[in-house]
């Protein structure tokens, strides 16, 4: 999707300014529920980047508010909400531009260390 976010070191969290194009449709006009989900579980992933963290999704909650437009205006931002060791519960949500939720989301992520996890599926 090649979606561009910023981290914000001084309110800690990952925004992303976004028109979504057509492929993205499911109804009519708005976006399909799944890229929905794809862009909130996105920003929540960034905001691992704060703590300089691989974390991977564990779960997730998704509540679809109102309808998310294709081609206007979008702000995806993440936030962290808290850590307790490796579990990191993030959240996210899709504003239009005059700042209303249209989805929102709270998820788990677990820290792994990649070299552990992926390391034997790298050729050196």
């Amino acid at each position: 999707m090649k979606l561009h976010f910023v981290i914000d070191e001084t309110t800690r969290t990952a925004i992303c300014r976004v028109r979504l194009a057509k492929r993205y449709s499911g109804p009519p006009g708005h976006c399909h529920g799944g890229i929905i989900a794809t862009l909130l579980d996105e920003a929540m992933g960034k905001v691992n980047k704060l703590r300089h963290v691989i974390a991977l999704t564990r779960e997730m909650k998704v509540e679809f508010l109102k309808p998310v437009p294709l081609g206007k205006p979008l702000c995806v931002v993440g936030s962290e909400v808290r850590v307790r060791g490796r579990k990191h519960t993030n959240a996210a949500e899709i504003q239009n531009e005059k700042g209303e939720v249209l989805a929102r989301s709270k998820g788990i992520f677990i820290a792994i260390d990649p070299e552990k996890m992926f390391g034997k599926f790298v050729q050196r």
